[in-house]
């Protein structure tokens, strides 16, 4: 599901390029800006000419869908905080000198990466549900959280050991305790060589949310298969639900690319 490649960047720091999420664009990359801006107005012109010039059905679907949106951002919101959470925990242990420790973080991330999401869904909702039974939203957001946290774990791992060791010796020279160089000397930055593969996996797990709609919640894609199986307009529903992803992707990809600027013209003052 995801590729991670470590390479230095022009100024010698290492790079995570993350695969199959949403090209975020970089003011340096004038190409992929360009690519970005034709998207995203080539995405709005079709959402505007589908809406006015044949506005049954397009109009009656996009006024169907705004409530399945909001149940997507829900379930993304939620999902990404809880796999932040897991992934931190997941990538310090994988550093982490106990060898229990890391040896539990590393079983997870390798069972985690080996099942596919559909299946983690399906387990989490159906399989335990003979022992308990967890509602279809919350099984959701469980099953984003646990999948997503195995990769932001390798996410942070791969960007703590980018930071030199010279970084740490120099820290605990000053007399800081090992959490302490941690909270206040690595992560923060670290964090600048994680945040566009965080922002990438924010976005595949946006995309990934579509999986949901087999449990039945009222995603945007299951708001669009229950008004295509009333209307039995498949073609011009999905049309519409494929824009719309498009848009909000491209949206965000837009943010993290402002974030990762606004943060690197931070570090160099």
């Amino acid at each position: 599901m995801t590729k991670q490649c470590n390479d230095p960047g022009e100024d010698g720091k290492t790079i995570i390029d993350v695969g199959e999420g949403a090209a975020i664009p970089k003011p340096s990359d004038k190409g992929l800006v360009s690519a970005w801006r034709i998207s995203f107005a080539g995405a709005l012109l079709t959402l505007g000419c589908l809406l006015y010039f044949k506005p049954d059905p397009y109009l009656k679907i996009f006024r169907f869908v705004p409530d399945g949106i909001l149940i997507t951002f829900q379930v993304t919101v939620c999902s990404i905080i809880l796999a932040l959470i897991f992934g931190l925990i997941t990538g310090l242990g994988r550093i982490s000198r106990n060898k229990y420790i890391n040896l539990i973080a590393s079983t997870y991330v390798e069972v985690v990466r080996g099942v596919p999401l559909l299946v983690q869904l399906f387990y989490i909702y159906y399989a335990l549900g003979r022992i308990v039974q967890v509602p279809d939203l919350l099984a959701a957001v469980i099953s984003m959280s646990v999948c997503y946290g195995a990769y932001m774990g390798e996410v942070f791992r791969a960007g703590i050991t980018a930071i030199p060791v010279g970084q740490t010796e120099a820290a605990r020279s000053l007399g800081f305790t090992r959490a302490q160089t941690m909270y206040y000397v690595i992560l923060p930055q670290a964090w600048r060589t994680i945040l566009p593969p965080v922002g990438n996996e924010f976005i595949a797990l946006l995309k990934d949310t579509s999986l949901v709609s087999i449990l039945g919640v009222a995603d945007l894609l299951r708001r669009g298969r229950e008004y295509a199986s009333e209307s039995f307009e498949y073609f011009e529903t999905f049309t519409m639900v494929a824009v719309i992803y498009l848009i909000i992707t491209l949206i965000l990809s837009k943010l993290v690319s402002i974030m990762e600027e606004r943060l690197s013209s931070h570090v160099k003052r």
